[in-house]
């Protein structure tokens, strides 16, 4: 039998790469001669933008510490033993570049085993064991401090979470056997399955407190002071801590029922590592921790060497790493300075974007539209939403004012805009609409004033080509809704030049999006997939297969909404149009659906009735039922699912031969910041490829092999 040591060290010999953790270990007298105290400070050496991870070599470093520490309490030269982690960080997990590199179930094993052999220690040690988290805390970050005897937490910590579930994986150095067993089954599964399947939501410290996961919670500013203060209160007996009874009965059970249906509602059994998770909390309920610890192990290693994982960590790289730095932009340091913004428009969508350029940009932002009564219905949104800001204590009254001292609407297009460095229009999706309102802007704009256009299908190029200078037109496509979805298209025209695209993505990077920069192409990227993956579900349903097969086809995808809520959401007239607009392009793949139109011209704002009765769940409209009109094909929904996916394979086939983007990457990132598509498919392509649907349908794979996948 390997020790932990042979372990943690054959898996380094793997990992040479790894930015190691330090855990320094110093000696304090603790206050109220409360007697002698060690602390292990896990530090990687770099300030607070490279936090602090646990690689094979880290938790060998952490092990060490704890054998002087073992050490020191069996000899009983100390009474207690604490960890903490440096500024502002405590420890973010395993570090997730080991994991790629493991090929075989016996490395990712080790990985799991080295893990839990090390935290061990420190609930077996012959002194009481206490966790300062001082700053972000994530996955083994959280474990490593489960297993200490107590734990205090800043009020400061922005980001507290088990994100495990969310990459595709389950807490696997303690987190599914002990959080239960401390705060109960029903928190735990909110913390570990609810908040990871909702995008990753973070925990602030004060929460970590009232979820019981924190025995005490102290300020920031003299955290570290005010914990040693309470732990020698503790160890003196002065300081008594109490916890919540466990209900182990049948709250413990309907906690695990509850969890498998959030489980069901968000990836519809397509992703396995919530369940794995929730077997392993319906078994801890008799408090075995180490049948617990077993369990993680299994789970962790099956799902390191499966592909949702591999997805996960693939989708997460994308975000994190390819979104802050686009593919194929200028250099930066061509753009030019933003100092004022106008929007063409005051609808919905242009006080959206005045609201983001605002509070992003804090510069002069004027609204024009057609008529007065417009222009205040503009001005008035934004000022309403800085109020709601207010009223929710997200910024304070003096900001307020300033932001609506800022925003300004005008009919006259040349007083408005006269000065301004960057110009938006979100009018009507009609090119020669938009043709019109760019020749009018451009009579009375600044001679470097960038023209950006909102379209969502349209081309940039034909909108740019009667202008005197159509190398300033841009494309800037954003998302609905703006403030949450981060996508921004940034479509290139024909003529656009690298100075205008570079101010495009400078914009892009102040307003907290992730840009994308696409070809103009046909709508685009996200919406092209979107259409045809749609377009194949509305043509199944002309021929003749019930709505709800066709809708249930694609729940294994495990998507944020169905594709005929989506619809609903986008706006059924707004997805024919661009319907009509890529039939035009590409009439061989692309359909206008009979069905759609008449469910357009009827004026219905969806397929679906949501009644109380029925609990608000949807329901097949009677009279677009009675529209209908459908041939009589009946598909299987596996047949439906094949057919879908085979379309969406050979359109980002056809859009990577175009050069619509640099790569199949850039598609899955379009994908999951700009339509929701799910972390454990890795956006699309991935999944494609390990379903076989790609080979099937383009002859090979969209990634090369250990890209999204166990490597070979």
């Amino acid at each position: 039998m390997s020790t932990t040591a042979e372990l943690l060290k054959g898996a380094a010999e793997l990992f040479p790469d790894e930015v190691v953790t330090q855990a320094h270990v110093r000696h304090l007298d603790l206050p109220f001669g409360a007697g002698r105290f060690a602390l292990i400070t896990l530090d990687n050496g770099f300030d607070h933008t490279k936090p602090t991870t646990f690689g094979p070599q880290s938790l060998a470093n952490l092990n060490a510490a704890i054998d002087q520490v073992e050490q020191e309490a069996i000899a009983g030269t100390i009474v207690g033993a604490g960890l903490t982690g440096k500024p502002f960080i405590f420890a973010v997990g395993a570090d997730l570049k080991g994991v790629e590199l493991l090929k075989k179930h016996d490395e990712a094993l080790a990985i799991g085993k080295g893990g839990h052999d090390v935290f061990k220690r420190l609930s077996a040690l012959a002194v009481p064991t206490f966790a300062y988290y001082n700053g972000a805390a994530m996955g083994g970050g959280v474990e490593v401090g489960l297993h200490c005897t107590y734990r205090t937490v800043s009020k400061a910590i922005p980001a507290f979470s088990l994100p495990e579930v969310f990459l595709g994986l389950v807490p696997g150095w303690g987190g599914c056997a002990i959080l239960p067993n401390l705060i109960g089954a029903e928190r735990a599964v909110s913390v570990i399955i609810e908040n990871s399947l909702n995008q990753n939501r973070q925990l602030k410290g004060k929460q970590v407190f009232e979820l019981g996961i924190a025995d005490a919670i102290f300020e920031g500013a003299d955290f570290l002071e005010q914990s040693l203060l309470w732990t020698a209160r503790v160890l003196t007996g002065e300081t008594e801590v109490v916890r919540a009874e466990i209900d182990r009965g049948e709250g413990w059970d309907a906690a695990v029922a509850k969890g498998r249906f959030i489980a069901d509602s968000k990836v519809h059994g397509a992703a396995p590592a919530a369940y794995r998770a929730l077997d392993i909390i319906a078994a801890a309920k008799d408090g075995d921790l180490q049948a617990g610890f077993d369990a993680e192990d299994a789970a962790l290693a099956d799902l390191i060497m499966g592909g949702e994982l591999r997805s996960g960590i693939y989708a997460f790289n994308l975000v994190q790493k390819r979104g802050k730095r686009p593919a194929g932009a200028p250099d930066k340091n061509l753009a030019r300075p933003v100092t004022k913004v106008g929007v063409v428009g005051a609808g919905l969508m242009a006080s959206q974007l005045a609201l983001l350029f605002l509070r992003r940009l804090e510069v002069p932002v004027v609204l024009t539209d057609i008529d007065q009564e417009r222009v205040d219905k503009g001005v008035g949104y934004v000022h309403a939403e800085i109020e709601k800001l207010l009223g929710k204590g997200r910024i304070n009254q003096d900001k307020a004012n300033r932001l609506k001292g800022l925003v300004s609407g005008v009919l006259d297009k040349a007083e408005g805009f006269a000065d301004a460095d960057f110009i938006i229009e979100a009018v009507f999706e009609e090119m020669t609409v938009k043709q019109k309102v760019f020749a009018e802007v451009e009579a009375v704009a600044p001679a470097h004033a960038i023209l950006a256009t909102n379209t969502s299908s349209l081309s940039v190029s034909e909108m740019a080509s009667k202008l005197q200078h159509p190398e300033r037109v841009v494309g800037f496509h954003f998302f609905n809704p703006v403030a949450i979805l981060p996508l921004l298209e940034i479509v290139r025209g024909e003529q656009t030049d690298d100075a205008s695209l570079a101010t495009a993505f400078g914009v892009a990077k102040k307003l907290k999006k992730t840009a994308v920069l696409t070809k103009d192409a046909p709508a685009f990227v996200v919406n092209r997939i979107l259409t045809r993956f749609m377009g194949e579900i509305q043509n199944v349903i002309d021929e003749g297969t019930p709505v709800v097969t066709a809708e249930k086809a694609i729940e294994p995808l495990g998507l944020p909404m169905s594709p005929l809520v989506l619809l609903e959401l986008v706006g059924p007239a707004i997805g024919l149009h661009v319907s009509e607009t890529l039939n035009r392009a590409f009439p061989e793949r692309f359909t206008v659906s009979p069905n759609l139109k008449a469910v357009v011209e009827a004026g219905k704002r969806g397929f679906y009735v949501y009644t109380a009765e029925n609990g608000f769940k949807p329901e097949l409209d009677p009279e677009v039922a009675a529209l209908l009109k459908q041939g009589d094909t009946v598909l299987t929904e596996e047949q439906v699912r094949a057919r879908v996916l085979d379309a969406v394979a050979q359109e980002i086939g056809l859009m990577l031969e175009e050069g619509v983007v640099a790569e199949a990457q850039d598609i899955d990132l379009c994908l999951i910041t700009g339509a929701g598509w799910p972390f454990h498919l890795g956006g699309i392509t991935p999944y494609l490829d390990r379903e076989g649907v790609s080979e099937r349908v383009n002859g090979k794979k969209f990634l090369a092999p250990g890209v999204a996948s166990v490597p070979a």
